[in-house]
């Protein structure tokens, strides 16, 4: 659901550790709001947690001879503030296939340009954590649109001898735009850029990031959404994973939310396909 910094230099080596604590601080510090803004939900409550769990199946060749098959399953703790929100993102993994595909930030990623890889195996682990904040600079107004500006960072808590991660912090950055048209109709687009760290042996590349996509409110609990999402490839030679995105959100009740989604691939680099169903809840 989210957004070409491609030409921004790449750093020549991984960030410090300072600089990965200042980027924390940041993200912690991205949700200390201004007093003027308004709350993003009525009441004299309004809720200040949410907890949401997301599991996700996907198979695909990934440019490769062979299948991999991931199931990726996130657990999401979230505060929330008036004017945006941070979450730890705490995710568990099964992996089958050959070793050709590692998970990065928790897109699957082919990571190198050889066909040449072991048996097909099952690895099973906890994936890594992802630490992400949310500011609303700018809200909808007349034509303006709603302007969120992102952090996140990835902890490397991932096994990457079993090829569940790159072993490395990854860092980046992102603006998401959203604008209502009428009452029916919902248009987004977002953007972003992350510093890929770089494990010994793999020559990965930063990745740049985009989607763009409309929603229809068929109610006011139900919508329906399509995205077109696009990310760099990784590895040098092998092409950009892209997708279409087909999500379904249903609000249940005004704090239990449902959401189901399929995800088709446009290239090789992105899974075949991808089906998700989750359940979140505030507090």
């Amino acid at each position: 659901m989210l957004r070409d910094p491609a030409a921004a230099p790449a750093p020549k080596s991984s960030p410090s550790c300072t600089w990965r604590i200042l980027w924390c601080l940041l993200l912690l510090g991205a949700v200390d709001l201004p007093e003027d803004r308004p709350e993003p939900e009525k009441g004299p409550n309004p809720p200040t947690w949410q907890f949401a769990f997301t599991p996700n199946y996907s198979s695909g060749t990934y440019g490769t001879s062979t299948t991999t098959d991931i199931v990726y399953a996130p657990f999401m703790i979230q505060r929330l503030f008036r004017d945006g929100d941070v979450a730890v993102v705490i995710p568990f993994l099964s992996v089958t296939g050959n070793g050709n595909v590692t998970l990065i930030g928790g897109v699957p990623n082919r990571t190198t340009t050889s066909e040449n890889a072991g048996p097909r195996v099952t690895q099973m682990g906890v994936g890594d954590i992802v630490l992400r904040a949310r500011y609303y600079a700018i809200d909808e107004k007349n034509w303006w649109p709603t302007i969120a500006l992102t952090g996140r960072l990835k902890i490397p808590t991932a096994d990457s001898d079993r090829g569940l991660g790159t072993g490395k912090f990854d860092e980046g950055i992102g603006v998401e735009t959203t604008k209502t048209l009428g009452e029916k109709w919902l248009l987004f687009a977002d953007a972003g850029f992350t510093w890929i760290g770089k494990p010994p042996g793999l020559n990965l590349r930063n990745q740049w990031n985009f989607d763009f996509g409309a929603g229809y409110n068929f109610t006011k609990d139900l919508t329906l959404s399509v995205y077109y999402e696009e990310y760099r490839a990784a590895v040098q030679g092998n092409q950009n994973p892209q997708d279409i995105l087909v999500s379904v959100n249903y609000q249940w009740t005004p704090q239990t939310g449902l959401v189901a989604f399929t995800q088709i691939g446009l290239s090789d680099g992105a899974p075949a396909y991808a089906v998700s169903l989750g359940l979140s809840r505030k507090f």
